[in-house]
């Protein structure tokens, strides 16, 4: 049911009515070649996630001033405000490395948040343990994401939370992590895609506890970009389309 799986079948339907049912199958051909176009493309996935997931912006200059002032704020004492950064998947045995390895987007999501550690001098936690399908043996991913941040990085984690195998999990078992710690607002690091869902899920887990969550969406797509590039097919824009309809299929399945 996702793009171009979807498109591919519905132009196969079209091509088998062409013969009883000429106009028909016209019709349906010509919508599966339209959306075929635009779920390859970038312009249609910014649409997607802007509108359809309805998405929030990334943290602007005001928003980063207002987190390191938080910052120094909470240098002399207990912190109150904490990243988060949710896992994006594990790899259990790297064929480069011949070690456990985060996915490009754990591994995306990572970078950020210690980026954004840096730049406000808050404290980082990760959040994610081992992923359904993969053995219990295999090790958690905010252990894997505990090595990288310190052996690629110099960064050292705060909080590590292993056990969470999906966003539900995240959100509950992080927030009683950090309620332990004082925590008061948490401001949560993962793809502009899975923003609205793991946002859900933490005000969900959030409710009576006062604590509160800014998003922090990362890799967002540059909607500058000229109109020509952005409404070409690219594979960036098939996975973008992907991944925001699949999100938006899974909201639909929740409710």
């Amino acid at each position: 049911v996702l793009p171009p799986g979807v498109f591919i079948v519905l132009l196969l339907i079209g091509l088998r009515q062409l013969r009883p049912r000429r106009g028909l199958g016209l019709v349906i051909v010509f919508v599966a070649c339209v959306g075929l176009w635009l779920g390859s493309t970038t312009g249609f996935a910014w649409v997607a996630q802007s509108f359809v997931l309805k998405a929030p912006p990334a943290l602007g200059p005001l928003d980063l001033e207002a987190l390191r002032e938080q910052g120094k704020d909470q240098a002399k004492g207990d912190p109150k405000v904490a990243i988060v950064v949710l896992g994006g998947g594990l790899i259990p045995r790297s064929p480069d490395y011949r070690l456990s390895d985060l996915s490009p987007a754990g591994l995306q999501r990572l970078r950020y948040g210690i980026w954004l550690s840096r730049t406000t001098g808050l404290p980082l936690a990760y959040s994610g343990g081992i992923p359904w399908g993969l053995p219990s043996s295999a090790t958690p991913e905010a252990r894997v994401a505990e090595r990288i941040a310190q052996e690629e990085y110099g960064a050292k984690l705060r909080w590590v939370e292993d056990s969470a195998r999906d966003t539900r999990e995240n959100a509950g078992r992080t927030i009683a992590l950090l309620r332990q710690a004082g925590i008061r607002k948490i401001v949560l690091v993962t793809h502009v895609w899975h923003m609205p869902r793991a946002q859900r899920a933490f005000t969900d887990a959030l409710a009576g506890t006062g604590i509160q969550v800014q998003p922090a969406p990362m890799g967002l797509l540059n909607p500058s970009r000229s109109a020509l590039e952005a409404w070409l097919p690219s594979v960036e824009g098939l996975i973008e389309n992907r991944l925001a309809w699949r999100e938006w299929l899974g909201r639909l399945a929740g409710q």
